[in-house]
């Protein structure tokens, strides 16, 4: 005959432990709020130092010197950087899961350098002198050389050393023929030197609204892309056995990342090491899974942009301190660590 043991006495369960799935998703949320005070601190905080009041009443009521101060400067540089942000790291990680090397990022399929070719093509033979007229041909620059390197690369055959190679020889010329002409031309170099270090100094809501919508349909495209990625990033074989269409997932891969790298680009110059460093990160708690890489890089990148942009504005004040410089400054030792981690585990 069995006996119930004394309440006293019986076992209590231990609580079962969250699941993987709930830990990233609660981790993605607290990115969300980091990203939320990162972005408030952004309009909070400037070279021309206000007050909380001050800030406040250029939000919502004045339209005067602080309404132009922190609605017409801080919080268009602060849409484009968030934009801007999410634009880069997800685009680094399309490109990092395409070419199957986590030290990829946008600048090695050329991207970078075509846009930038593009826009000093502008100044100095075309007399583009605005930001607006700089994205179409940014843009354009950024387009063409994608489609260039698909084409070097193999198009449907193409393969990931493929794809590097013909991108890193693209970017060699190109960069080759930005300093030739900029040394031949006093005032294109004049025009040019903020925009090559990349700034969100000259954001405006026109910019905004004009690479919102590549933006918009090339960030749609890449997290569309998370499953197919994931298979293609197990190998050629590997995918074809799970049912992956390769030339299709590349060749919609390289037209996102075009369009989110170009537009970046084109509004904000060439900006290095975000999408380098960001999916690089995100992947080392997320694991390989693209799934949850894209939203986590989408999310934490504009906290790497905005954040290294505030920095810029204190630690030169009362002027300020180009958000590539300080990108650059940060990535420059992040990059050395990790292809020294990267040699040591393969040791």
């Amino acid at each position: 005959m069995l006996v119930d043991s004394p309440p006293e006495q019986r076992a209590v369960p231990a609580p079962a432990p969250p699941t993987r799935q709930a830990v990233r998703a609660l981790g993605l949320l607290l990115s969300v709020a980091i990203l939320l005070l990162v972005a408030m601190a952004s309009i909070a905080i400037g070279a021309k130092a206000l007050s909380p009041d001050q800030v406040w009443h250029g939000l919502f009521h004045d339209t005067g010197t602080y309404g132009d101060v922190v609605v017409d400067e801080r919080v268009a540089r602060t849409c484009l950087g968030l934009l801007a942000g999410a634009a880069l790291g997800l685009s680094g990680a399309v490109l990092q899961a395409l070419t199957r090397n986590p030290l990829a990022d946008p600048g090695l399929l050329g991207i970078n350098a075509g846009a930038s070719a593009a826009v000093v093509t502008a100044t100095a033979y075309f007399g583009v002198t605005s930001l607006t007229g700089y994205v179409w041909f940014a843009f354009l620059g950024a387009a063409v050389v994608g489609a260039l390197v698909w084409f070097l690369g193999g198009s449907r055959g193409a393969t990931p050393v493929r794809l590097a190679l013909a991108g890193t020889a693209i970017s060699a010329a190109l960069y080759g023929y930005i300093q030739a002409v900029m040394i031949m031309d006093d005032a294109a170099l004049g025009k040019m030197r903020f925009w090559t270090v990349g700034s969100l100094a000259s954001a405006t809501h026109s910019t905004i609204m004009q690479v919102l919508p590549f933006l918009a349909v090339g960030m749609l495209l890449a997290l569309g892309l998370a499953r197919p990625l994931n298979a293609v990033a197990m190998g050629d074989d590997t995918a074809r056995a799970l049912g992956a269409n390769l030339g299709r997932t590349r060749a919609l891969a390289m037209l996102a990342a075009t369009m989110l790298c170009g537009a970046a680009t084109a509004a904000c110059g060439p900006i290095v090491f975000v999408g380098l460093m960001v999916p690089h990160v995100v992947r080392s708690f997320t694991g390989p899974d693209l799934r949850w890489i894209l939203p986590y890089a989408t999310v934490l990148s504009p906290v790497l942009l905005v954040g290294a942009d505030i920095l810029g504005r204190v630690v030169a004040r009362p002027s300020e301190l180009q958000v590539g410089i300080v990108t650059a400054i940060i990535g420059g030792p992040v990059f050395i660590f990790l292809v020294r981690r990267r040699r040591t585990a393969q040791l």
